[in-house]
This record gives C-alpha cells, sequence and structure tokens, in this order.
C-alpha cells in the first residue's frame, strides 16, 4: 500500500514538474509569437514604405520629364508660329503685288487694243513703280531668312537623346542590380549524372542516350536524378547567375546544399523536393516553384530564353527571374541559410529530340548580361 502512495506520489510530483515546464515553454511559445507578429508587421511597414518612397520617386521624375517636355514644346512652337506669321506675311505681299501685277496688266493690254497714235505711249499707267516694288519684294524673298534654327534644333535633339541614353542606362532597376551581383561559375562533372556531357569549360550541360561507361562513381555524384552542381560554392554576400534555357521544353533550375541526397530514388535527390534545395521547374509550357516538395503553380505563360538566379545571403533569399526583361518568377525567403549554396541545374531528358538543347550558364561579363 505504501508502495502504491509512493508512486503515485511521484507520479503527481513528475507530472507536476512536466505542467510547469509546459506552462513556461507556453509562455515563451506565445512570447516568441508576439515577437514574430510583430517582425512580420515591422518587415510589412518597411516594405511599404519603401515601396512608396519608390513610387514618389519615380512621379518626381515623370513630372520632370513632363514639364521639360511641355517647356521644350512651347519654345518649339513659338518659333514655328513665329516663322510661319513671317512666311504669311511675305506670302500676303506676295500675293497683294500679284493682284497688282494682273491689274497692271489688264490695263495695259486694253491701252494697247486702243492704242491710235503714238502719242499715247506717253499715258501714265504707273507700271514703272510697280515694277520697281515687285523687284524690292522678289529680292527681299528670294533670300529670306526666316527659317528654323538648325543649330538648336539639334542641340535639342542631342539633349534629348542623352536624356534617353541616361534613363536607360539606369533602367530596368533589377537588371542594373542584379549585374553587380554577377558571379562567374563552372559545373563540377564529378557531380554530373553519368547521362549528362559537361562542355570542358564546365559552362554548360547536355544530356545525352549513350550513358558514359568511364566516369567513375565517386560519392558527390548524382546516380539517378539528371543534376549536376557547380564546383564552386557561396556562404555571404549577393549572387547573380544567368541560363540560357534556349529551345528547351523541360528544365530544373536552382541552388542546393552540397548535402542533397546524390543516390537512389529517394524524393529528395530531385531539385527542391527536399529541405535542402530550391528550384524552378519547366515542363510543357509551365513553371513550377519547389522546395520542400512543395509545388507552387506559377501563373506565367511567356517562354523565356534565359532564367536569371539572385541568390541573397543577407536576406536569406533565392530569386528567379525571367531574364529576358527581368520579371519575377518567384522567391523563396528561407530566413537565414545554414550551409554554403551550389547552383543546380537538370537539363531533362531528350524527350524524343525535342529536349535536345543544352542549358548554357552566361558569362559574367558577357554584354547581354550586362547591358
Amino acid at each position: 500500500m505504501l508502495n502504491v502512495q509512493y508512486l503515485n506520489h511521484s507520479l503527481q510530483e513528475l507530472l507536476k514538474s512536466h505542467q510547469e515546464i509546459l506552462k513556461m515553454q507556453r509562455e515563451l511559445v506565445t512570447e516568441r509569437q508576439k515577437s514574430l507578429a510583430a517582425q512580420q508587421s515591422e518587415i510589412t511597414k518597411k516594405s511599404s514604405a519603401i515601396k512608396e518612397s519608390i513610387i514618389t520617386k519615380h512621379l518626381e521624375i515623370q513630372v520632370l520629364l513632363d514639364h521639360n517636355l511641355k517647356t521644350t514644346l512651347s519654345h518649339l512652337e513659338a518659333e514655328d508660329c513665329a516663322a510661319v506669321s513671317s512666311l504669311g506675311w511675305l506670302m500676303e505681299n506676295n500675293l497683294s503685288q500679284m493682284q497688282e501685277i494682273e491689274q497692271q496688266l489688264a490695263g495695259i493690254t486694253v491701252t494697247l487694243d486702243h492704242l491710235d497714235t503714238r502719242d499715247d505711249l506717253t499715258s501714265d499707267h504707273q507700271s514703272p513703280e510697280v515694277i520697281d516694288r515687285v523687284s524690292g519684294l522678289l529680292n527681299r524673298s528670294e533670300s529670306c531668312n526666316v527659317r528654323l534654327e538648325d543649330a538648336k534644333a539639334e542641340q535639342i535633339l542631342s539633349h534629348t537623346n542623352n536624356i534617353l541614353l541616361l534613363v536607360s542606362s539606369l533602367t530596368p532597376t533589377m537588371r542594373n542590380l542584379v549585374k553587380s551581383y554577377s558571379s562567374d561559375v563552372c559545373l563540377d562533372p564529378d557531380t554530373a549524372h553519368p547521362n549528362l556531357l559537361i562542355s570542358p569549360k564546365g559552362d554548360s550541360v547536355t544530356y545525352t542516350e549513350a550513358r558514359s561507361k568511364e566516369l567513375s562513381d565517386n560519392p558527390s555524384r548524382f546516380d539517378t536524378t539528371l543534376n549536376v552542381i557547380s564546383l564552386q560554392s557561396f556562404s555571404f554576400g549577393h549572387h547573380y547567375w544567368e541560363l540560357d534555357v534556349t529551345g528547351k521544353t523541360y528544365w530544373e533550375l536552382g541552388v542546393t546544399y552540397p548535402s542533397i541526397r546524390r543516390k537512389g530514388d529517394a524524393e529528395d535527390c530531385w531539385l527542391g523536393r527536399g529541405d535542402d534545395s530550391w528550384c524552378v521547374e519547366f515542363f510543357d509550357g509551365e513553371y513550377t516553384a519547389w522546395h520542400r516538395g512543395v509545388p507552387r503553380r506559377l501563373l506565367v505563360t511567356k517562354l523565356f530564353c534565359r532564367i536569371g538566379i539572385l541568390c541573397d545571403f543577407p536576406a536569406g533569399s533565392v530569386t528567379f527571374l525571367g531574364a529576358d526583361d527581368m520579371s519575377l518568377l518567384f522567391s523563396f525567403c528561407a530566413g537565414s541559410f545554414s550551409n554554403s549554396l551550389h547552383l543546380a541545374l537538370c537539363p531533362g531528358h531528350s524527350h524524343n529530340g525535342t529536349n535536345a538543347k543544352p542549358i548554357v550558364i552566361c558569362s559574367a561579363t558577357s554584354p547581354s548580361l550586362l547591358g
């Protein structure tokens, strides 16, 4: 009986101890939840402020451009109006002189028709005065100085073109932002699936039906999934890579920890299916973002020739871009990365020749990447 009481007492003490620990953990979790909610609110508030500031700046730029356009056009229109008015005055004078000439010609014709004696030739028809006035008008209008100033027009066009070049050099904003993060990278052939061909420079990967028998089956090599990762890994800073996927109907692009599973048929050998990797997949015209095995169908219909991957270690994010026009495809936010990251590629099977093209890593210094 004492033993039972002792056991009950011990159990009560144990349960009370667990109860206190759980209450304490509940308080900690509650505080953590409040902290996370506050952080979430702060991020939303900060993001909204940044977006408002950017919108304001763009509106100010638009106001300046509109004002500059209005001022320039008003000056040109004033000069145009003055020139047209001056030329109109000369044209009216010409018309008036033409009418007077016609009258004089008519008078002379009548006189000649009724001429009886040579004495009538002394009649005053004022022809010499008209002739002098017409000659003067012709002399004034022959070398007419009424014209738009060509040099000024060329300067205006030159300044306008400079504005265009300046704005073009600064936009699109994301293109100029990511180009400063561009990093050279090459593929590691020791990690490539035996059905993948890696170029000598390590800047492209192509699927081949002929499985290579010369490759050693080392621990780094993917033996089931058609993956290859970069030789270089990155653990801090910002890094951007651009991949040419022209002519392909299937591919997977992303980043991965070196710990990604490489052997066997496990689901997490595929990019984005486990905790170790993040990717965007393109298959038969559809884009899907993958992480932790969760698919997110992207509402994108454009067929991009180039895909950009921006890895931001300070923000703990991986962003995928349609690099043709720098449009956003999807952005993952991990908060922080627990290991270094490799670029990871999967060119996919050939699909009866429809997906035979390689994936090419664009050079970080190529004009198409930096332009």
